[in-house]
């Protein structure tokens, strides 16, 4: 049995991922956390794989304890930036049996949406992404949607193509945020829960690929993949994307 214990516990997501824990037979919850409790409870005698769902202000902090107490690490929270990737895998370098795995998105539609927009990427001219959340979202854009405007620029880079055409000069922010090159709008609309468009546009045609979350329940089985890799000692160090688990 893979003990987990869940960071984050009383939230929306780390709910369900006890839940989740719970119902599946390969598992066992062995603590369920939330804002306030001591993370020093986490250790090795008791969790073989920590999951952390809190906030991206937290979260940092939350991933570098765990691994100083010698726990492996999945971690649902979005808002992670160069330097805080950094920081993780400096820490990792003092602990190099442990390891960290971070998901941008753990839904299986979205992971192969992003996937299939980097084999797309060098075969159109314009490339743009929208995002789509509830309002209750703390970040913007989605991390998602960063995660898939860096891995479309990287793949046009790669092609030797060159910026996306834009004779834009003045747009009051309608144009939305830049991640490497490629624009990412996002919208916050009450209804939504987690949804990604990414367009791709040559003169007279149009590729749109879309993925859609419409329950948490989407991410679970992703969450459940994420925690029976970490369990082992294969991945170690930092990991990042669910797609290195999809044998794509």
């Amino acid at each position: 049995m893979i003990r987990v214990s869940v960071v984050g516990a009383h939230g929306r997501m780390g709910s369900h991922v006890v839940q989740a824990v719970k119902n599946a037979p390969d598992m066992e919850l062995a603590l369920a956390l939330d804002a306030g409790d001591d993370l020093a409870q986490i250790t090795p005698e008791n969790t073989d794989v920590a999951v952390e769902f809190t906030v991206p202000s937290a979260a940092l902090d939350n991933v570098l304890a765990l691994v100083k107490q010698g726990v492996n690490v999945v971690v649902g929270t979005t808002g992670w930036t160069e330097d805080k990737l950094n920081q993780v895998s400096a820490a990792l370098t003092e602990r190099p049996a442990q390891g960290v795995f971070i998901a941008p998105n753990f839904a299986i539609s979205a992971v192969l949406a992003d996937y299939f927009a980097k084999i797309a990427a060098p075969y159109f001219e314009s490339a743009e992404v929208v995002e789509l959340h509830h309002p209750d979202k703390v970040d913007a854009p989605s991390g998602t949607a960063i995660h898939t405007a860096q891995a479309i620029a990287a793949a046009r880079e790669a092609a030797g193509m060159g910026l996306v055409p834009d004779a834009t000069q003045s747009d009051n922010g309608s144009r939305g945020g830049v991640v490497d090159g490629i624009h990412i709008h996002a919208v916050r609309l009450r209804g939504l829960n987690a949804h990604e468009e990414v367009l791709f546009g040559n003169a007279g045609e149009q590729l749109v690929l879309r993925a859609d979350s419409f329950d948490r329940s989407s991410f679970m089985p992703g969450v459940l993949l994420a925690v029976r890799k970490m369990a082992g000692d294969t991945y170690q160090g930092l990991t990042v994307g669910l797609d290195n688990f999809l044998d794509l």
